[in-house]
């Protein structure tokens, strides 16, 4: 059986019911085959997790070249962006990056062209490892939070119904906010980059 279609079933079943019904078990029942035919492809449920995890990644689709010339910037914000709609896209698949590292071919390409635009652009190594690191787990945080569409919390109207009734005594500051209470995901998210640039534009020009 080829092995792009039982990682693609794989992705179906974590999109569909959510990472906890990822087993060989259940993957060998969609398939309609057993499960010795999927250990001759990975020796155990983690192997299987990875190869969904890097083909998630696959479907961050960037130009290289194009990243390469743009300033450090505007090229993270590209990657964050993409990366941002393809894994909330996939969000309960994206909650598999928790249980390990991403090393596959996909992801060690996107982290390869991410860290090699910090490094033309002056950021020393140990900067420009951190910054990946810290980019890609803020990415997953919002990813894992918006429906299956990237549309946003789907409880952002009854948030703002909470917030509207909030105790003035008890609670001033949050009263004084409520009017912009929820913020938005996807502002919230653009928000937030900003302030992560600013910092790294602040480490690089102390170097």
């Amino acid at each position: 059986m080829p092995l792009e279609r039982i990682v693609a079933t794989a992705l179906t079943i974590v999109d569909e019911e959510g990472s906890d019904a990822l087993s060989m078990r259940t993957l060998a029942q969609r398939l309609g085959s057993g499960t010795a035919t999927l250990y001759r492809h990975f020796d155990n449920r983690a192997a299987l997790v990875a190869h969904v995890v890097d083909r998630m990644f696959g479907a961050v689709e960037l130009n290289g070249d194009e990243l390469l010339t743009m300033g450090w910037e505007r090229a993270l914000r590209t990657v964050a962006h993409t990366m941002f709609d393809a894994l909330a896209r996939h969000r309960n698949a994206a909650r598999l990056l928790a249980e390990q590292i991403p090393m596959g071919p996909k992801a060690m390409a996107l982290r390869e062209l991410c860290v090699a635009v910090l490094l033309d652009n002056g950021f020393p190594p140990r900067v420009a490892a951190y910054a990946y690191a810290t980019l890609a787990r803020y990415v997953l945080g919002f990813a894992v939070q918006v429906d299956g569409h990237g549309a946003g919390q789907p409880d952002d109207t009854q948030t703002a119904a909470v917030f509207e009734h909030v105790d003035p005594d008890l609670f001033p500051a949050t009263v004084a906010v409520a009017g912009v209470m929820p913020v938005p995901i996807e502002e919230e998210f653009s928000f937030g980059l900003d302030l992560l640039f600013s910092g790294l534009a602040r480490l690089r020009d102390e170097v």
